[in-house]
């Protein structure tokens, strides 16, 4: 493999910012780990990197962006805030604790972590995103675990999410998102890409590709999300595992070997629904 930094893809979001087609995930990382993690991403090529009011971890990802060889305008930055904030000025308030943390001036995506429906507010969070966007505090708005019905309710109020961000692997389609998704143009970005349970990885389809294509199983799921349109963020804090994972961008799965990979939707009782669950 090349020292050389990969370079990675972008698609263009709805308003047309560009961003990139796969990013370094950081839960459940401590700001310790997040500052090594985010500089050695970097430092490879990543220029996408997902964090979170929840995860913790944001001091840290702003210390591993400025200890990077990688100016901050060639990073897209995504946070997440929870719902404490489901509120416009909750947004605001959200948004300028997180850049204080991370030591940034401003968020290239800031997403409603959960929907929390049983506040009844998450569409007045979205609304003060919007216009975070407008006051050049953020520059793309989206969301996290929204499933159609959460959706619906922004479109109703005439908004559509830039992302958003979901469970999402070979195990688990999400087809009726990723139907309305494609149908809006809103990016399905995946955390967990390569599966929560670790068994998704032995499945003999996935090996079988791998032995293929000379690639390890992680890197055939990442290149099925890449060729399926969506943008996986998988975490690791290992140099070597980071780059293997940046390494998706040079092959192709074949249609059959995308077919069979799609054919491993499962039902999963444990799943976490955004209808109950949230923070």
């Amino acid at each position: 493999m090349s020292d050389a930094p990969h370079i990675v893809p972008t698609t263009t979001l709805l308003n047309g910012v560009e961003m990139p087609r796969l990013g370094l995930g950081t839960w459940p990382m401590n700001d310790d780990e997040a500052a090594r993690a985010v500089a050695s991403a970097l430092d490879l090529g990543y220029r996408l990197v997902d964090t979170a009011e929840n995860y913790g971890n944001e001091a840290g990802v702003g210390e591993g962006i400025k200890a990077s060889s990688v100016p901050r305008d060639e990073v897209f930055v995504t946070t997440k805030f929870n719902r404490n904030w489901h509120s416009v000025a909750g947004a605001r308030q959200a948004c300028e604790a997180s850049l204080a943390r991370m030591g940034l001036d401003y968020i290239d995506l800031l997403l409603i972590h959960w929907p929390n429906p049983e506040q009844g507010a998450y569409v007045e969070a979205f609304d003060g995103i919007t216009r975070l966007v407008d006051a050049g505090l953020v520059r793309a708005a989206g969301v996290s675990n929204f499933k159609p019905h959460h959706l619906n309710e922004l479109f109703e109020a005439g908004f559509t999410p830039a992302v958003n961000q979901i469970q999402i692997d070979p195990h688990h389609l999400r087809s009726e998102e990723v139907a309305i998704h494609r149908e809006k143009g809103i990016v399905t970005e995946a955390w967990s890409p390569i599966g929560r349970a670790g068994d998704l990885l032995t499945e003999p389809a996935i090996k079988s590709a791998a032995q293929a294509h000379d690639k390890t199983p992680a890197q055939i799921v990442l290149r099925w999300h890449v060729q399926s349109g969506h943008v996986p963020a998988p975490k690791s804090a290992d140099p070597t595992r980071q780059a293997e994972n940046l390494d998706v961008f040079g092959f192709d799965l074949t249609d059959t070997e995308m077919q069979a990979l799609g054919a491993l939707d499962r039902p999963d009782p444990n799943m976490l629904d955004a209808d109950s669950f949230g923070h």
